[in-house]
């Protein structure tokens, strides 16, 4: 890897984990990677949006919440 490529990279590094995948994708693409994006129904990117404002607000299962999860799929 180069010196500027390795520079890049600390940079990116630094920077939300989504504009960190943006970027990758860039290069991927900038790469002619056999790359394909994932396509995401607009009740997909709902979810995600509900999600990521939930988790925004500090709204998370509790332990319990969890283990019961894990216990309905005998986990």
């Amino acid at each position: 890897m180069t010196d500027l490529l390795e520079q890049a990279v600390e940079v990116v590094r630094a920077l939300p984990s989504d504009q960190q995948d943006e970027l990758a994708r860039v290069m991927l693409r900038l790469a002619d990677a056999d790359y394909e994006p994932v396509s995401l129904s607009d009740d997909e990117r709902r979810a995600i949006a509900a999600s990521k404002a939930a988790a925004e607000r500090g709204e998370f299962a509790t332990e319990e919440e969890v283990s019961a999860v894990w216990a309905s799929y005998g986990l």
